[in-house]
């Protein structure tokens, strides 16, 4: 399968054309042709690209091409590159290396090869896994490594984007990725969240969209990350995972945080009293000894430099029924014992928020990399998941 976004008239049955020298098989890349291939004109192009990056190749192409004369453009590309969309509503079809060479290998066999391009429709295919894209930013996080980054992933590839008719004259409509495309859906989904509880904080919200994100697809299959080579995601790929607003609506419990817990943040990222006052507009102060970031009332752990044990604290504010029952079920990182306590949540019209301990233990004798689990509170209906990542580091007596 293939990609275009061509609206136009289509182009019927006509010749099907690789501009190569036949006798060595030398072969021409979409970024080679131009408007000097005269002996094309007429017929539909196939081209191959170079690397993942041809907005310019794609574009070049196009417009070369179309001044000779052709009638269309087949591009064979790496599955990863944007799909970025040729000039002037030209026809033109994306396709992968691998259907390329198939193009190519019925046109070096046929006598007279044929390619009919018609106005492009969208066909629903098989589902393929879902990904973490290779260019999608990964964890863990430099500035403060105990803070679980990213927090969630969302749609951000090959997303159908209005774009700017003065940029590119003739083209309303483009496919595009990266963070642009999958911030419009975190942020619609955080309107959504506030129009429906609009008592909700910041940091409500947040503990919503991570702890209720999908960390399966659809189908209850895994996700990939993809790279070199590609592995199974984890925390540092897409942080609670992959966000779900249904589910978001009616997370269960909630980690809250309030200008407290912010002002406790910047104290234990080393900031002075004066700094935080001037951040905060009122006068500040941290204590004596410097608090830890891994108290901080996050939806998540991180654990850059665990020696041997320690504990943690967490609360939980309960946004469901007034009467719940919450069970702990942890899912602990290779190599690592967890305790929590309690491991039973009780909530009333009283009781609305309940704090926990997280122990965490290493059995490593070694410094190792980062290994991933989770903790999820479930009431039977309700499942809220906080991702888990932790490093050992053995120091040396």
């Amino acid at each position: 399968m293939g990609q275009a976004m061509f609206t136009g008239q289509g182009t019927g049955f006509t010749n099907l054309l690789y501009p190569e020298v036949s006798e060595f098989h030398t072969p021409r890349y979409c970024g080679s042709l131009s408007s000097n291939d005269t002996w094309s004109a007429g017929n539909v192009v196939l081209c191959f690209t170079l690397g993942s990056d041809n907005r310019s190749a794609v574009g070049d192409a196009a417009r070369s091409v179309k001044e000779i004369g052709c009638l269309g453009l087949i591009i064979a590309e790496n599955p990863k590159s944007f799909p970025y969309s040729c000039d002037d509503n030209f026809p033109c079809v994306r396709v992968s290396y691998d259907i390329g060479m198939q193009i190519l290998n019925y046109i070096r066999s046929t006598r007279n090869p044929q390619v009919m391009i018609r106005p492009s429709k969208t066909h629903v295919g098989r589902p393929i896994s879902t990904r973490v894209a290779y260019f999608s930013s990964r964890g863990p996080s430099s500035v403060a490594p105990a803070i679980l980054k990213p927090d969630v992933a969302a749609p951000g590839v090959n997303i159908l984007a209005a774009v700017p008719p003065r940029s590119r004259p003739g083209i309303a409509f483009e496919f595009d990725s990266g963070t642009s495309m999958a911030a419009p859906h975190v942020s619609g989904i955080v309107a959504l969240l506030k129009s429906l509880h609009s008592d909700w904080s910041p940091a409500i919200i947040k503990s919503a969209i991570v702890t209720t994100a999908w960390t399966t697809d659809p189908y209850g299959e895994p996700i990939y990350a993809e790279g070199e080579p590609m592995k199974l995601a984890d925390a540092f790929d897409y942080g609670g995972g992959i966000v779900n607003g249904n589910r978001a609506a009616d997370p269960g419990l909630v980690y809250d945080m309030g200008t407290a817990d912010y002002i406790q943040y910047l104290c234990a990222m080393g900031y002075k009293n004066s700094d935080i006052s001037q951040v905060t507009g009122n006068p500040a102060f941290c204590p004596m000894k410097q608090p830890s970031i891994l108290n901080l009332n996050f939806p998540s752990i991180t654990i850059p430099t665990l020696r041997n044990s320690t504990t943690i604290t967490r609360t939980v504010t309960n946004v469901g029924a007034v009467y719940s029952r919450y069970v702990a079920l942890v899912e602990p990182p290779l190599g690592i014992s967890i305790a929590v306590k309690p491991d039973i949540l009780i909530f009333n019209s009283i009781i609305k928020a309940i704090s926990f301990t997280v122990t965490v233990s290493s059995s490593h004798k070694v410094t190792t990399g980062y290994s991933f689990g989770s903790l999820t509170w479930s009431d039977g209906v309700h499942s809220v998941r906080s991702p888990i990542s932790v490093r050992t580091e053995i120091i040396e007596s």
